[in-house]
């Protein structure tokens, strides 16, 4: 297998988890203890000349290197879904497929179903959930004090109870979105 085909495969559990893994010690390595992307946006803010304390402070020695982070992010899903797409359909198990034919979204080969994220089927119950999501996204980082990259790795790396209670919060509020307000949201249930 060529270059390209490792790329495009997915990679195993026991690869990628300690590649993440290994994220933390690199931090503390170079002189960093926290890492998360939602702290991003508070550095965009504090770029702009303003006179709100909170953002008044240097954000290129506190933030620089987390927005070189981001923006890796955003070229490394380019790279990844665009240039290395897997051209092949995705695959389902058969389990999952039922459920979703079950919650009347028919499995259609891409990443997501189109009936939930394509402009031109969006229904009210879909802008819903993304205003509304979104907010709850951005409103629930800040008042945790991170979101789930910065707490779930560098938190919990660094024993930080704080981190372990939002992490269980955040999976709680996973199962509660995914199995209660989704369905109830979409009109699926």
């Amino acid at each position: 297998m060529d270059i390209i085909g490792i790329l495009r495969s997915p990679w195993p559990w026991y690869v990628a988890g300690p590649l993440i893994g290994l994220t933390v010690p690199l931090l503390l390595v170079l002189g960093n203890k926290a890492f998360g992307v939602s702290s991003n946006i508070r550095h965009l803010c504090a770029m702009i000349p303003n006179s709100n304390p909170f953002f008044n402070y240097d954000w290129r020695r506190a933030g620089g290197w987390n927005l070189l982070f981001a923006l890796g992010i955003i070229i490394g899903g380019f790279i990844g879904g665009v240039l290395l797409a897997n051209p092949n359909p995705l695959t389902l198990a058969p389990a999952t497929a039922q459920d979703l034919q079950q919650m009347g979204l028919a499995p259609d080969g891409n990443l997501v179903p189109a009936a939930l994220f394509d402009l031109g089927s969006l229904s009210f119950g879909g802008l819903l959930l993304m205003v509304l999501g979104g907010f709850l996204v951005g409103f629930g980082t800040r008042w945790a004090g991170g979101c789930t990259s910065g707490h779930s790795i560098s938190g919990l790396a660094n024993l930080q109870v704080p981190s372990l209670v939002a992490t269980i919060a955040f999976f709680i509020g996973g199962m509660i979105g995914t199995y209660l307000l989704l369905p109830l949201i979409l009109g699926l249930g």
